[in-house]
């Protein structure tokens, strides 16, 4: 006789089929799952150490900020003291100024000029006096020309005064002439 098999042996392999199909959707879960679980920590590790690298930039940053609000305060410190030394150097090159002016007022006045009046407003001088001649007065003004502290002379007034103040000195004059170091006078030209 032929053999049989009654024992329901598709039944019993379409459950062993299902059962390695559910250990195999479990596994590929849990393995899902886990690659899910690492590539969000590997994410978050990311992003945490990007924070902390900006978080450094930051303070980096900040402590930069203050050291340029420091320069600038230096530098407006440095402006304010060389803007003081350049008036006590003004001041002191200008301490010997009047000295060297009425010298040079003195050597520069020729014979048969009279000064009645010297005046100074800010870098200008106005000198009045009497003369001779006028032919003095553009004597005059040349020396001034060439004097080392006096520069550029310019006559306002020359005028006949009456023959009875001074017979031997019958004009009167006005010029005025610039004041001003000799290193002063070669910057201006």
């Amino acid at each position: 006789m032929a053999k049989i098999n009654l024992l329901p042996w598709r039944e019993a392999q379409r459950q062993e089929r299902q059962r390695n199909f559910i250990i195999l959707l479990v596994v590929v879960a849990v393995v899902a799952g886990a690659l899910v679980l690492a590539a969000n920590q590997t994410m978050n590790a990311v992003i945490e150490g990007q924070e902390a690298r900006n978080n450094h930039l930051r303070s980096e940053i900040r402590g930069l900020d203050r050291e340029i609000a420091r320069i600038e305060d230096l530098e407006r410190t440095r402006d304010n003291l060389i803007s003081r030394k350049n008036v006590i150097e003004r001041l002191q090159e200008n301490r010997s100024l009047m000295v060297h002016l009425f010298n040079q007022i003195a050597q520069t006045v020729p014979e048969g000029i009279t000064l009645n009046s010297v005046r100074q407003s800010g870098m200008e001088l106005t000198i009045i006096g009497t003369t001779e001649s006028e032919t003095r007065v553009s004597d005059y003004m040349r020396r001034i020309e060439s004097a080392s502290w006096l520069h550029t002379p310019r006559l306002r007034i020359i005028q006949v005064e009456s023959r009875d103040a001074r017979p031997d000195q019958p004009f009167r004059f006005e010029l005025r002439a610039l004041i001003g170091s000799p290193r002063e006078i070669e910057e201006e030209l």
